[in-house]
């Protein structure tokens, strides 16, 4: 098999593309680097932020830059699941049921407002996201590849909304955080955006073999062993942070999963890579850390009380752990 590209080549690649992205998206680019990150590693994205800070914007215009199939949903308390999956469709001419496949089956799927939906239509999302799979009936279907699933939704403590399960965040590689642009970037989004008729459409620049073969230089990435001993020190140091001489203080009820190892790694790799290195760094660990960690560690009462959040806690533990 042959091998793929060194980085340094394919790197170059992407430089359309982030053209193309930050024409419609102003000072947001460590979102589009998560994006981005997410698609190399084939990993779902969950964004968070206050409404209005552009987070349904930049997955469109993400998934407008690709050669891929795109669907929107609009996730209501009212929500069913076949409105997500699909449904069986009875023809009474012939007595038989056909699949009418819902808008999952997509390659990049924008769950807008995830935790707005009840607990059993969030479900059969995670079955799309971990199986890349759904169950309609009694049929089994595939879904398409690539399947990426890009979520956002407002801050659980807004009202209106539904946590979202455990296993179900866990399915998620990354979480961003978007927050208020800085004084600059808004006014450079109100001379660009603040008329009427202001054009957010952009045309495709990565066709699916293009993404494929990123995906795949991406994954070459080197890493040095002393650095995955670090991935898992990292990892491990949020579920029994004395065994690293870290003074946490029972802050943090439950540690981050086994899964997390794997997304550090990948994410770790796919840092690298749009950095144009062949290899990772800590300082890679380090630059995705928070993003695959902030959703997995579960932090306790005495955090909450301390107003600590995950960010807060996984901050510490790269300050102190040892760096090889």
């Amino acid at each position: 098999m042959t091998e793929p590209p060194p980085a340094e080549q394919l790197r170059p690649r992407l430089d359309p593309f982030y053209r193309a992205v930050e024409g419609v998206l102003i000072g947001q680019r460590k979102l589009v680097d998560g994006l981005l990150i997410g698609l190399l590693t084939d990993g779902h994205v969950l964004l968070e932020g206050v409404p209005g800070l552009a987070k349904t914007l930049a997955v469109r215009t993400v998934a407008r830059a690709l050669h891929l199939k795109f669907q929107r949903v609009q996730f209501t308390p009212d929500l069913l699941p076949a409105d997500v999956v699909g449904t069986q469709v009875y023809h009474p001419r012939t007595g038989e049921f056909t699949v009418k496949p819902g808008p999952v089956f997509a390659n990049v799927v924008l769950a807008d407002e995830v935790n707005r939906a009840p607990a059993k239509v969030q479900s059969a999302l995670l079955e799309a996201m971990a199986e890349r799979q759904v169950t309609i009936g009694d049929t089994t279907l595939a879904l398409p590849r690539p399947f990426f699933v890009l979520a956002t939704q407002n801050p659980v403590e807004q009202e209106g909304t539904y946590p979202l399960p455990e296993a179900q965040v866990d399915r998620f590689m990354l979480k961003l955080v978007v927050d208020y642009p800085s004084r600059a970037d808004e006014l450079a989004v109100l001379d660009r955006m603040g008329g009427l008729g202001a054009e957010t459409d952009i045309d495709p620049v990565l066709s699916a073999a293009d993404l494929a073969a990123l995906r795949a230089a991406a994954d070459a990435v080197y890493v040095d062993p002393k650095v995955k001993g670090y991935v898992v020190d990292v990892v491990r140091a949020t579920r029994r942070p004395a065994d690293y001489g870290l003074d946490l203080g029972g802050l943090i009820q439950l540690g981050a999963s086994t899964r997390a190892v794997i997304a550090l790694h990948r994410a770790a790799k796919a840092h690298a890579f749009l950095a144009g290195r062949g290899y990772v760094t800590p300082e890679d660990v380090k630059g995705t850390a928070a993003e695959v960690l902030r959703h997995r560690v579960v932090i306790s009462f005495e955090a909450e009380a301390e107003d600590l959040r995950p960010d807060h806690l996984v901050r510490q533990v790269l300050d102190k752990l040892p760096v090889p």
